[in-house]
């Protein structure tokens, strides 16, 4: 942990201060893995300890659950509305919302209608069980982000918020990184380099260990 935290006040130290808030970006570029074969490649949600710092969208696809949705999402999709959406507009939900919720017996008419652009970007909707309560289920989200390697031989996670305390950013990297060992084949050997950077600074390398 020592290591990720001077990687991260270094990183700190030579990036330019700017107008906005800028996140904490982590990359692990793996090796000796063959991304042609699907078994290699994968995507998976994880909980940070401290979460992103950021504001997390929520969207969630309503029937039984409309007036209590409206209570804890950013937007709420009926059942009537879940066909009127064309692929342009699936498709700037997809990218305007980080989670999506639905109550799980309009599960089938959702892949059906937003499964052709929701899959393929990670994005389906969590089902939502009978009589279950939304607020724990939204709240549990907030903390989490999603890990995925596919085509290229990079892994890409935002692990914070420049505000963030230093030790809350390399306790998220840790949780990443020890993520990352136990999913790849062969571990920290898959490992090529890992890097710790805000977003307009410069990238930072960090001992794996």
């Amino acid at each position: 942990m020592e290591d990720i935290l001077n990687s991260i006040k270094e990183a700190r130290e030579r990036a330019k201060k700017r107008k906005f808030v800028q996140t904490w970006d982590f990359l692990i570029n793996v090796k000796g893995i063959d991304l042609k074969k699907h078994e290699n490649r994968f995507t998976q949600e994880i909980a940070l300890p401290h979460g992103t710092g950021k504001d997390v969208k929520i969207a969630v696809i309503a029937d039984t659950l409309v007036s209590e949705a409206r209570k804890h999402a950013q937007l709420v999709i009926t059942k009537d509305e879940i066909e009127k959406f064309d692929k342009k507009e699936l498709k700037k939900l997809a990218e305007e919302y980080d989670w999506f919720f639905a109550e799980a017996p309009l599960m089938t008419i959702i892949a059906k209608t937003f499964g052709p652009v929701f899959g393929p970007r990670g994005k389906m909707p969590k089902p939502v069980p009978p009589n279950a309560k939304l607020e724990p289920l939204i709240n549990a989200v907030k903390k989490m982000i999603r890990i995925t390697l596919k085509d290229t031989p990079v892994i890409y996670a935002v692990v914070g918020k420049e505000t963030m305390p230093d030790e809350e950013v390399a306790a998220n990297v840790q949780t990443v990184l020890n993520f990352v060992k136990e999913k790849l084949p062969k571990g920290r050997t898959n490992i090529k380099s890992a890097y710790i950077k805000l977003t307009m600074g410069p990238p930072v390398k960090i001992k794996v260990i």
